[in-house]
């Protein structure tokens, strides 16, 4: 909304709107589409319009635990899912060697067409209006300690009920090729100020962190004939639950390579010159993504390390090196790198680099990512101390969602951890924070068998639909779902099989025939012997299903919904079990009912940990670190519980 005021006989222009959201990347882009489709007046500010969605590092969605917060934000009526979809150019579903919990799709993407995918969506949503701009500075009331809007580069002033930030790496970025420093967000692209030394002003804590990418090469100057090709999978799996989705685009390989030791001792020789050897950055780098150069000297018996090699896109030469992020001079780079046979004859396009970055504690955050000390205020993506595409879009769909419901009123939205591995992620930042960037991995996920990626809709999409973000299309995707799976789960509890129905599919998979009759429920939870093959062996079966008008694809994912539910019954049964023993301490409320300092028999640790982060509940209170069982207790027995 703009309005004309009079002020000394002029007019100026007051620009309103319910949801401001600043920086478009991967969190913004979810926050503020969110916000827009829940009906919120919503603003998107950034610095260029044509990085929308920008995939800064590797051009790729998904991967362990990853893929499964991709297929939880389609869930809840996102659009990370749908737009790598339609620009994949390789899809594959990691760890199908272990069982279905921790099966994670990843896709390769079409860098240039992911963002213009979304630049596309984002200009097809009513209520969502784009600026291009630098915000560098909040308006806050300090009297009520309430955020009123933003003012951008060019003093403009925008006025909103709630302000989301995701300001990615590029609050004061200081970027690092060996010994040269320049200031930027990402290559090429200017560094934003002022915000973060306007919030420190309000009480918050703010940290520096660091992370970097590897060098981008010319994919006509390496030699494929000496690496291993890594092709992609063409089945019915994809990202999103949509059946009006599809992978548009041809599949493209991976290529997979080794260093050696003369790379090695190149990248030795030039450490003198790297800024993470020689005190030039300070700030923490990501544990799980190291540089090449931290790899050669946490691991220095190692001789070699894997490479792989992935296309930018469909049409482009471009190519990315995985495994080989680095901050070294561009010289050591391009000299190790060519002491490594496939790649004698490199051609780069740009050299490696590290950044650093300001962050904030993200303790400072209630669940719904609202900050603690300026209301209306909330964060997403790695100005609270994550890394990762995925990371920050399940943060901004939630923030997003947050933001429209503190300007429209209703119940604050929040996932568990046993509803959602977003949920996970959110409860690990606001209740543990971080001393290094976060990435989320199955094994944070105590509930992990219950979080699967096949079973995202299942969990979410009903909550989603409930708040108005999941349309009515995707309800009836949903309710279609439950039924065909019911059905399937039915029929092979109730239909008894005889030897002679099924003995040759079992002899065939290498497992006993049966020496008597049994329920074809029996069969199916037999680990060699697949759902598909039953319906095949028996014409009652594809009788039953016959009637379906399911596509094929979709029918396909179904079966293997219904397939996972049915062999791993006991297992989810008696997690389910677990987490709602847990749950019943998420219910005990305890915020403001204590003045922990004045609790003695607490440890010390205990009173300073509790009053520094505040828990929601007992249950968020006892997954702090540093927090006994024996402080837990006391905490109840002050309770009368």
């Amino acid at each position: 909304m703009v309005i004309f005021a009079p002020a000394n006989d002029c007019f100026l222009m007051k620009f309103d709107y319910d949801v401001i959201v600043v920086g478009a990347g991967h969190a913004g882009c979810e926050a503020a589409a969110a916000a827009a489709n829940l009906g919120s007046r919503t603003l998107l500010i950034t610095m260029d319009m044509n990085k929308i969605a920008q995939m800064s590092c590797n051009p790729a969605v998904g991967g362990i635990a990853k893929g499964q917060i991709v297929r939880e934000i389609d869930a809840l009526g996102g659009y990370m899912g749908i737009v790598t979809d339609r620009t994949a150019i390789q899809f594959r579903m990691l760890n199908r060697s272990k069982g279905p919990a921790m099966w994670s799709p990843r896709a390769q993407s079409d860098r240039v067409k992911f963002m213009s995918v979304w630049h596309n969506v984002l200009d097809h949503i009513s209520n969502l209006f784009v600026w291009q701009d630098m915000v560098v500075q909040l308006l806050i009331d300090e009297t009520a300690r309430c955020v009123t809007g933003v003012k951008t580069m060019l003093g403009i002033e925008f006025h909103a009920s709630s302000v989301v930030l995701t300001n990615g790496t590029f609050l004061n970025g200081l970027m690092h090729i060996g010994r040269v420093q320049f200031s930027g967000g990402r290559i090429s692209e200017p560094s934003s100020s002022g915000l973060t030394e306007q919030l420190v002003s309000f009480g918050l804590r703010s940290g520096r962190m660091k992370t970097g990418t590897p060098v981008r090469i010319d994919g006509r100057s390496v030699h494929f004939d000496e690496m291993t090709e890594q092709p992609g999978e063409n089945d019915f799996r994809k990202f999103s639950y949509l059946d009006t989705v599809r992978r548009e685009l041809k599949s493209l390989s991976c290529w997979t390579l080794y260093t050696n030791e003369a790379s090695h001792n190149v990248l030795r020789d030039g450490l003198q010159d790297s800024p993470l050897y020689n005190g030039q950055i300070k700030s923490i780098g990501p544990r799980y993504c190291p540089s090449i150069e931290t790899k050669i000297v946490t691991f220095a018996d190692k001789t070699q390390h894997q490479l792989f090699l992935e296309p930018e896109g469909e049409t482009t030469n471009e190519y990315y090196l995985n495994g080989f992020s680095s901050s070294l001079p561009f010289d050591i780079q391009l000299r190790a790198l060519k002491e490594i046979p496939a790649f004698r004859d490199i051609q780069l396009y740009r050299p490696g680099y590290a950044i650093e970055y300001d962050f904030f504690d993200p303790t400072q955050l209630h669940h719904t990512l609202e900050t603690k000390h300026i209301r209306n205020l909330f964060f997403a993506g790695q100005i609270n101390g994550t890394t990762g595409y995925e990371e920050a879009a399940g943060q901004g769909i939630v923030a997003g969602i947050n933001a429209h419901i503190k300007c429209n009123g209703g119940t604050p939205f929040i996932l568990t951890r046993d509803e959602a591995y977003i949920g996970v992620l959110i409860d690990d930042l606001v209740t543990k924070g971080v001393d290094e960037p976060y990435r989320m991995f199955t094994s944070r996920a105590e509930y992990r068998i219950l979080l699967r990626q096949d079973n995202a809709d299942m969990r979410l999409t009903e909550k989603s639909y409930e708040l108005g973000l999941a349309d009515n299309y995707r309800h009836h995707l949903l309710k279609e779902k439950k039924e065909v799976v019911e059905l399937i789960i039915s029929f092979a509890e109730n239909y008894s099989v005889k030897p002679v129905q099924v003995d040759a599919l079992l002899m065939a998979h290498g497992t006993a025939p049966l020496s008597h009759g049994c329920k074809l429920l029996e069969i199916i939870k037999r680990p060699q012997i697949r759902l598909k093959d039953t319906i095949e062996a028996l014409p009652e079966f594809q009788e039953k299903l016959a009637h379906l008008s399911i596509a094929l694809a979709r029918r396909e994912e179904i079966m293997e919904a219904a397939e996972i539910l049915m062999k791993y019954d006991g297992y989810i049964k008696r997690e389910q079990q677990i987490a709602a023993k847990i749950n019943r301490l998420e219910h005990i409320v305890i915020r403001g009912r204590f003045n922990y300092e004045s609790i003695q028999t607490l440890s010390t640790e205990a009173r300073q940990k509790l009053m520094r982060i505040d828990p929601e509940t007992i249950a968020q209170a006892s997954r702090i670190p540093g927090i006994s069982p024996s402080d837990i207790n006391i905490l109840l027995i002050l309770l009368g519980r």
